[in-house]
């Protein structure tokens, strides 16, 4: 058990660290459309290699624990123009390749996908793939909500190349859900978890989250048991991030008070991990779990995890394309984002203008931090320059040593089993942009554990 007295050092502001460097610091003055092209080009023609992530961010009902950019609408009419907005940028893209694209990977993140109906969501995927070549390994996948996701949206997506499905699961207790308005029966998570095996899905992942309001280490064991009569392929157990000060009152449909203490917090998440091991599963980098027959299992085991805006992925494509509203894409060399506007970026698409709202390109020291930090992610490891410290970080890097969080051998970083809870801590060490914040990032990031 990990020790109080860590939590409470440690349970500070950080990154999840999905990019390098964080949005908050991109350099968006000397981010222009052309620096980005050539940079998305170069790397596309490096690796031949293309990752999609297209978002689709409408929902039908607000879920208060949720910091994903969403519309919240019953109207459906949305569905047709946006699905025409998302496949007009995805050409402005592919008249930049000039040739038919390898794509590696499709994720449908939200919002909620399957707010759209198979019919459309077929369309889309055409879209996408008329005129482009799908890699031999490629992999498809899209998030699906419980009470929504029809046999008919699995077998469409099915048919189209999709494998993996994730359900957002979260908690099944009742005063959990109303907490946080999601009301999910277990017997929706039961029902499309089979229907999508029946297909032939050969991945089925819940998500759960812990640090919700009215959650506790006895309640929530009985959520990871319920969970685990599933025996879903994948595991996510993500740390509640509450922002409110970023979100809005979408994440005040509570009182504070009834969220868990840090320790607590903390407890949940050790109960989860030590009830999926016994039952067979393999913790992968932060949060995820999966059986050893999972291929992201399989990539933590060879070396071959990455880490984007996605989170954890088992294909290697530094090329990786956000389309829609928000929507953010990684050259490995630049990062860019689209306009948060749904109206402003429909409009553009019309107008066949790359909807970009700011972006960073990345210099030859963002690339070094970069790097520390995936392999810290991905592989809780990594070699360093002793050079490129200063000595307030290695004075950071002896003390999270002393606290048996690190071991540092000769310039080699490893972190100890116990120092995994930790790791958010361990790689803003290697963070020039938080060094410099200070103690201006508490309202910018959700706490570390």
């Amino acid at each position: 058990m990990i020790q109080p007295t860590l939590i409470e050092k440690y349970n500070t502001s950080a990154p999840r660290y999905t990019s390098y460097p964080t949005v908050p610091y991109w350099d968006n003055p000397n981010f222009t459309e052309a620096k980005w092209k050539e940079n998305f080009i170069k790397s596309y023609n490096n690796q031949k290699k293309l990752s999609l992530y297209i978002h689709l961010p409408f929902c039908e009902s607000m879920c208060t624990f949720c910091a994903c950019h969403k519309r919240i609408t019953l109207n459906h009419q949305f569905e047709v123009p946006y699905i025409e907005a998302v496949l007009r940028e995805w050409n402005l893209y592919r008249n930049l390749l000039r040739e038919a694209p390898q794509i590696e990977e499709i994720h449908l993140g939200g919002g909620t996908p399957t707010f759209f109906s198979a019919e459309n969501l077929k369309e889309l995927i055409e879209g996408i793939l008329s005129g482009s070549k799908v890699s031999p390994t490629a992999e498809f996948s899209f998030e699906g909500h419980p009470n929504n996701t029809s046999e008919t949206h699995l077998q469409t997506l099915y048919d189209l190349g999709f494998r993996r499905v994730s359900f957002g699961v979260q908690d099944f207790d009742h005063t959990v859900q109303v907490a946080i308005n999601r009301l999910q029966p277990f017997e929706n998570v039961k029902n499309v978890t089979e229907l999508a095996r029946k297909i032939g899905y050969t991945s089925v992942s819940h998500d759960l989250v812990f640090g919700l309001p009215f959650q506790n280490v006895e309640q929530f064991e009985k959520t990871i048991r319920k969970t685990l009569e599933l025996t879903p392929d994948r595991l996510s157990l993500y740390s509640y991030a509450h922002v409110p000060w970023l979100k809005g009152n979408g994440q005040r449909g509570f009182d504070e008070n009834n969220l868990p203490s840090a320790t607590t917090k903390r407890q949940l998440y050790e109960l989860g991990r030590t009830i999926f091991e016994e039952n067979g599963y393999h913790e992968i980098g932060m949060d995820h779990f999966a059986l050893p027959t999972d291929s992201l299992y399989k990539a933590g085991e060879d070396g071959s995890l990455n880490r984007n805006f996605m989170g954890y992925t088992t294909t290697q494509s530094k090329c990786m394309l956000g389309l829609g509203v928000s929507a953010i894409s990684d050259s490995w060399t630049a990062l860019s984002q689209n306009t948060k506007s749904l109206d402003e970026y429909i409009h553009l698409t019309k107008d066949y203008i790359f909807p970009l709202l700011r972006g960073h390109i990345q210099t030859e020291e963002d690339m070094r931090w970069r790097n520390y930090i995936q392999n810290l992610m991905c592989r809780f490891e990594t070699e360093f320059c002793f050079d490129d410290l200063v000595q307030e970080q290695l004075e950071q890097l002896l003390a999270l040593q002393n606290d048996g969080i690190i071991v540092l051998e000769d310039n080699t970083i490893k972190v100890t089993p116990e120092g995994k809870t930790f790791i958010r801590n361990v790689c803003t060490v290697f963070d020039k942009y938080i060094s410099s914040a200070g103690n201006a990032i508490s309202n910018t990031f959700s706490k570390a554990i």
